[in-house]
């Protein structure tokens, strides 16, 4: 993993221990911080929980764990983004591009327009755009929506955007999110059934997808 972050120009900096990464931590402030959950002196999610009470910095999670409760439980640590081992160095070196667009301020900002593809959003007059034509949403999808582009490129779990949108009441209530996600998905994607930018991470959430970051379904 190391060698191939230097490979690309990155600054790299080891830690062996959970210990010794909450240290480093917080010494150095990273831009982003890999963290693989099989570590040798303590739980990987204990790790990922005391980074985020830490500070706000983008924390990719790499691991061997596949299951989808693995899966949840690191994103609603505070973990931006899971990446199940084995993995393509391609894929990887995308989502960290993501991860650290956001940790040096360039996530978008929701106000003005934003443009990915052929999708226009104006946050200031809530309106959207495919082209020339404009997409009439109703206040909720324009919630969704807005509420996904403001973590452009990060998973976002079902429990944490049912929370969001409708409240801690809704928290165990998929099926809301999975209809409101479907109207969504029907009036922005040009083809629905094959989403270029609201991506699904099976049984885990969704995410906004822009350019570098889209990545075929799993």
């Amino acid at each position: 993993m190391a060698p191939l972050l230097r490979s690309r120009g990155y600054s790299v900096t080891v830690a062996a221990t959970g210990k010794e990464a909450l240290d480093l931590y917080t010494r150095d402030h990273p831009d982003l911080v890999v963290l693989d959950l099989g570590l040798p002196d303590m739980n990987g999610l204990e790790v990922c929980r005391q980074v985020r009470e830490r500070g706000d910095t983008p924390i990719l999670i790499l691991s061997a764990r596949g299951a989808e409760k693995d899966k949840v439980a690191a994103l609603d640590l505070g973990a931006d983004d899971y990446v199940t081992k084995p993995f393509g160095p391609e894929e990887l070196m995308a989502r960290v591009r993501v991860a650290l667009r956001r940790s040096l301020g360039r996530e978008a900002v929701l106000r003005g327009h934003l443009t990915r593809g052929g999708l226009t959003i104006d946050f200031d007059r809530h309106r959207v755009h495919r082209g020339d034509d404009e997409i009439r949403l109703t206040p909720k999808e324009f919630e969704l929506l807005t509420l996904l582009v403001s973590h452009a490129g990060r998973v976002l779990t079902h429990r944490s955007i049912l929370k969001s949108i409708w409240g801690s009441p809704a928290a165990d209530q998929p099926e809301h999110l999975r209809v409101l996600m479907g109207q969504l998905r029907k009036k922005i994607e040009p083809d629905p059934a094959k989403p270029r930018y609201l991506i699904t991470e099976p049984w885990v959430g969704y995410r906004f997808a822009d350019e570098e970051s889209e990545l075929p379904q799993r």
